[in-house]
């Protein structure tokens, strides 16, 4: 078997592609599941035999006892991780968590300006308004808090009065009639850093000091490529970089550390929120309302329903080359079961021309058509605990998950054919295939 030490979940399409149950599945042979950036803007379910854990800010290998790490990339918003916390332990699971002291915190101040941002823009973008936004843009800026701040009160105090000083001015330029005190801020603030001082802790030290001493890592991503910042439908995009790269300066581990990079590909595609999306269908009729309907397309994090269409490889091509995907791992792939005819756009047509790449100019994105191949639908598929090879598979989604890989030229590490962990195929170590079966 060949040994590896890290290994990398991303989302190949616009988020919701189910990264937690990957996440979840790979988790076995890892020691150190680390978050590496976003916040609780994303959200993953996780199915461990009769409970379901909706989780935000706790990375997914929390509930099976392994080290989980939110890293220095992430933002972190002490209100949610404490309540997500409590859950956990009411549940009966002792989380192993380090929360990077580097982490930058999300305040109510900055959940007030996201909201007060979108409803003064002409063009909403579809933000959470969980205050991702403010929060990385005070990172950049320098005036933002950090979560080791938490646990140093003088620090804390003066930025605190700094942070609401400057933004009670930015919440009256935009209009809006929200105002905070510092001292209720602060109080809150240092409360919830006491609660969570256990879990604060040098995260780089932490996740170097494992890959030096050759501990499995998995480290995970939240959203989708298409979501990045840089390399996503910009401006309808989160507010950090969602592809591989992001999961270097995340965590502290160097880009030659990371072995393998497994993208997660709905077997349809879904977004939430505003933006162009070129396969979409409508979701009152049709195949758009069979993918809503079966596969439960609403989001974890704000519950709005998700716009659905076919998939799309031209997007997911667009992930493979910018992270360097070396296994995909297709998930909902039994949502499709019952469908006459299955479309796949391979290229679109902008303006007349025909390509296989993501258009650079937003513009020109946005009037891109999608070329599509169709192939035949299948209508019944066995238990997803029964399904243990692709062979166990009706002929027609076998055909559908070969197109696939040959158009991408990367092949499968896990075929999901259901919610539960083990209503999976894996094509990967048979030591991860053995931990699913049971």
């Amino acid at each position: 078997m060949e040994s590896m030490t890290v290994d990398l979940v991303v989302g190949a399409q616009w988020g919701d592609e189910g990264k937690g149950k990957i996440t979840d599945v790979l988790s076995e042979r890892a020691d150190y599941i680390v978050r590496f950036q976003g916040g609780n803007n994303a959200g993953h379910t996780i199915i461990v035999g009769d409970e379901v854990f909706k989780l935000h800010h706790l990375p997914s290998g929390v509930v099976r006892g392994k080290v989980a790490v939110i890293g220095n990339g992430c933002v972190v918003d002490p209100e949610v991780l404490l309540n997500e916390l409590h859950l956990i332990i009411e549940r009966g699971r002792t989380p192993n968590l380090i929360v990077s002291d580097h982490a930058h915190v999300i305040t109510p101040v900055h959940r007030a300006l996201d909201g007060a941002h979108e409803a003064a823009r002409s063009d909403q973008v579809g933000t959470t308004k969980r205050g991702i936004g403010p929060t990385y843009a005070d990172k950049m800026t320098r005036i933002g808090l950090r979560v080791g701040d938490l646990v140093r009160p003088e620090r804390l105090r003066q930025k605190v009065d700094k942070l609401v000083a400057h933004h009670t001015k930015t919440l009256e330029v935009l209009g809006s009639d929200e105002r905070f005190d510092a001292d209720t801020v602060y109080t809150a603030l240092k409360t919830q850093g006491e609660r969570l001082e256990p879990y604060i802790a040098d995260s780089v030290a932490s996740v170097q000091d494992a890959y030096e001493q050759g501990r499995p890592i998995l480290l995970e991503g939240a959203q989708g490529c298409m979501l990045d910042i840089d390399f996503g439908t910009w401006p309808y995009v989160t507010s950090s970089n969602t592809t591989a790269g992001a999961a270097a300066t995340g965590t502290g581990l160097p880009p030659t550390a990371i072995d393998r990079v497994f993208g997660v590909v709905k077997a349809y595609t879904t977004r939430v929120g505003a933006g162009p999306f070129p396969t979409e269908l409508p979701t009152d009729s049709g195949p758009g309302k069979h993918m809503a309907d079966v596969g439960h397309e609403f989001g974890t994090t704000t519950g709005r329903p998700r716009r659905c269409g076919w998939l799309d490889l031209v997007v997911v091509r667009h992930a493979v080359k910018l992270s360097g995907i070396t296994h995909l791992a297709l998930t909902k792939l039994d949502v499709l079961t019952g469908l006459e005819e299955l479309k796949v756009a391979v290229a679109y047509s902008v303006d007349g021309t025909e390509t296989q790449r993501m258009p650079s100019d937003p513009d020109d994105f946005a009037l891109a058509e999608p070329v599509y191949e169709t192939l035949s639908g299948w209508h019944k598929l066995p238990p997803g605990e029964r399904l243990r090879t692709r062979m166990d598979l009706p002929p027609a989604a076998r055909e559908y998950l070969d197109f696939v890989e040959e158009q991408l030229g990367v092949g499968y590490a896990v075929i999901g054919v259901g919610p539960k962990r083990a209503e999976s195929i894996l094509l990967i170590e048979e030591r991860t295939a053995k931990a699913v079966q049971g």
